[in-house]
């Protein structure tokens, strides 16, 4: 064929474009990866590819046939383009969907012994080792929504309208009734409303207040709990507190308990124990910086339960009594591990966390 001859180049793209046909479209169903999308993607369209041989004998046609058969040629390379672009977006689609019904991790790679393992947070270890030690003692574990029903929160606890921890400016309110927990003691009412006594029951969570330097952090974490059963009386919370203040420090360590106020409890009572950290051999307290030298840790407050809480909750005071009790987790894990600044417990700071 001669190359100037327009009619042979007619003729030479005509077969071109019937030899190439649908051949294409199976070499790119083939393909499994881009890379090989991309090499049969040159095969036709690239500098040496058989369709750009075929437009390359456009030039031979003549003028008055040029936007027939041109208007066929460039129909045939968009067609071409077309399933390419498509096959790219079906190799991109299956790798994607392959990656995410995959394991979450490849075992062909080596291991990584000298990372270390992974460990729970300080304030989680903490609340597991308190969670312990009540379920040994005979409590149930539960749980509660951290945003909470103003009633559960403040009104089935006997909180008097105006106390402070009501207030806009003490509280997180997220509308008219409902706001985020002030501590965990939300349980209690909740508990009271599904079951009737006997009750022994402990709950571990995040709360939420106002405040915000190096001792109290916005949000933080608390454990309650509460017994209920007849005749229970001040000298079972005594008996209670002290063996879990024995399990968690040592036996052995002094126990007092001061007169105090909570809404929801009467009486009320702060418990504070032997410090820890200053104690001698012989018994005595040399004083310390954790204790204000005072030789005394403050551990938690507790109560025999208000008769007001349990009318509130449909429980008859007269029949049943009952007592409760909460601590912060974040102070107590601060005390067991010397943390001067509770924002470290927040800041995931892994040179921080590293450290438990």
């Amino acid at each position: 064929m001669s190359a100037a001859d327009p009619v042979q180049a007619i003729k030479a793209i005509e077969e071109g474009l019937s030899a190439l046909g649908t051949r294409y479209r199976d070499a790119f169903a083939a393909a499994t990866n881009e890379q090989a999308l991309r090499l049969e993607h040159a095969r036709v369209l690239g500098k040496k590819g058989e369709l750009t041989a075929v437009l390359a004998l456009m030039r031979h046609v003549p003028g008055d046939q040029k936007a027939t058969v041109g208007s066929r040629v460039n129909s045939f390379k968009e067609e071409v383009e077309a399933a390419f672009e498509a096959r790219l977006k079906a190799i991109a689609r299956a790798a994607r969907e392959a990656e995410l019904r995959g394991l979450p991790y490849d075992l062909s790679l080596p291991g990584r012994l000298e990372l270390g393992r992974g460990h729970f947070h300080p304030i989680a270890q903490v609340r597991d080792e308190l969670l312990a030690i009540f379920r040994d003692l005979g409590f149930v574990a539960e749980a509660g929504p951290e945003i909470e029903l103003e009633e559960n929160n403040f009104t089935k606890l006997a909180f008097p309208p105006d106390h402070p921890a009501t207030d806009m400016q003490d509280s997180f309110w997220l509308g008219p009734g409902l706001l985020l927990r002030t501590h965990t003691t939300t349980v209690q009412p909740r508990e009271f409303l599904l079951r009737k006594p006997p009750l022994a029951v402990v709950m571990a969570g995040s709360v939420y207040r106002r405040d915000d330097d190096v001792t109290h952090s916005p949000m933080f974490h608390q454990i309650d709990g509460f017994l209920v059963d007849e005749k229970v009386s001040f000298a079972e919370l005594q008996g209670v507190i002290t063996a879990f203040i024995e399990r968690l420090y040592g036996p052995g360590l002094p126990v007092r308990f001061r007169p105090s106020y909570f809404p929801f409890v009467e009486p009320g009572a702060e418990v504070d124990c032997g410090c820890v950290f200053c104690r001698q051999a012989d018994g005595t307290y040399a004083g310390c910086r954790v204790c204000k030298h005072t030789g005394w840790l403050e551990v938690l407050g507790c109560g025999m339960i208000h008769p007001d809480v349990f009318r509130q909750c449909g429980i008859d005071p007269e029949r049943y009594s009952g007592f409760a009790f909460g601590m912060g987790l974040d102070r107590l894990a601060m005390l067991r591990y010397g943390i001067p600044n509770i924002r470290l417990l927040f800041e995931s700071d892994p040179r921080f966390l590293s450290q438990f």
